[in-house]
């Protein structure tokens, strides 16, 4: 049986060129399907940082804001350190777990 030379070039291209594609598709670092691994990442990290970004603009404008109103330092320790004056009473209340609390 002879073999068409022509043929089998065509074989040997069609199979070089399946080969090709199925390494573009599914082989090495580079592949189709890393890559849109990676976008998805890079998608990822820039929604990260843009809410980092959003946390920082957001302390830059309260430590602005705490350097220039002594007002707003003062609430912030009689809310968060519970700091008071002299002369004056702090009450706290505590809210009571129903099942723990005697009958």
């Amino acid at each position: 049986m002879a073999v068409n030379p022509r043929a089998f070039r065509r074989l040997a291209t069609g199979g070089v060129l399946a080969l090709a594609a199925y390494y573009a598709l599914w082989g090495g670092e580079y592949s189709a399907f890393h890559l849109r691994r990676l976008d998805a990442d890079r998608r990822e990290a820039e929604t990260r940082l843009a809410d980092t970004r959003g946390q920082v603009d957001s302390l830059k404008v309260l430590a602005r804001t705490l350097e220039r109103d002594d007002a707003a330092v003062e609430r912030i320790a009689r809310e968060r350190f519970g700091m008071i004056r002299d002369g004056e009473l702090l009450y706290r209340f505590v809210p009571v777990d129903s099942a723990a609390a005697p009958k």
